[in-house]
């Protein structure tokens, strides 16, 4: 592997690398598409497998590299899955490892954004 490669990715692409490289990250990932979760919720999720601690510890990992928007009610914190900081990171990486595919690739802007606080008052 071509070392320049990784040293002229972006600051958030490799902690977006970092937390996907985890598999309990990418599943709390997988939990919060869509939804708003407190971190009880996330445990639930996850089956019990994993304690508070833990998962608290993943979801601070994936706020330090933009993954999950963050509400705060009261004393509780609810975690969402950042769609759009996922896009954007994967196509940096596309761009970085197979740029041959970069013209394939949606671009970020070109995606309808929902917007999250919203997002449950829906329907």
């Amino acid at each position: 592997m071509n070392i320049n490669i990784i040293q002229n990715m972006n600051d958030q692409s490799r902690l977006f690398a970092k937390a996907i490289a985890d598999d309990t990250r990418r599943d709390i990932m997988k939990h919060l598409c869509c939804v708003w979760l407190s971190v009880n919720d996330v445990v639930d999720a996850l089956g019990g497998d994993v304690k508070q601690p833990t998962v608290s510890h993943h979801l601070k990992k994936l706020e330090e590299a933009s993954l999950v928007h963050i509400r705060q009610e009261g004393r509780q914190r609810f975690y969402s899955l950042n769609q759009e900081q996922v896009t954007v990171c994967c196509g940096d990486l596309i761009s970085h490892f197979a740029p041959d595919l970069v013209g394939s690739v949606i671009k970020p802007d070109s995606i309808p954004v929902m917007d999250m606080l919203d997002f449950g008052n829906n329907g």
